[in-house]
């Protein structure tokens, strides 16, 4: 099996999708575990929302304009049935999914 980092791309920041009521919070987080449990064993890490970005570069760090809003990890046999687990995601709701194999890196 190989492995897939899940990026959950969003116009709006992790920490702005979670300022909602303790009712919409509630509801979001049930639709994140029936996908999880519809994922069964191919997700392998569930991840998390990502905050306070920093892009580093030779000349030093600065405030990341990433759009990179959390992550998850999955295992599948190819890319396509990686993708297929993506469907009815709910982050589908308010941005996009970009899944990346993990490529093995040689002699490691």
């Amino acid at each position: 099996m190989a492995k897939y980092l899940v990026l959950y791309r969003a116009d709006v920041s992790a920490e702005a999708q979670m300022e909602q009521s303790p009712e919409e919070g509630q509801a979001e987080m049930q639709e994140w575990m029936a996908w999880a449990g519809k994922t069964g064993a191919a997700l392998t890490d569930f991840g998390s929302p990502l905050g306070n970005g920093r892009a580093v570069s030779p000349s030093g760090a600065a405030a990341s304009s990433s759009d990179v809003a959390g992550y998850s990890i999955v295992e599948a046999p190819d890319a396509d049935a990686a993708v297929a687990l993506m469907d009815g995601h709910p982050h589908l709701k308010i941005g996009t999914i970009e899944v990346l194999e993990a490529l093995e890196i040689p002699g490691m």
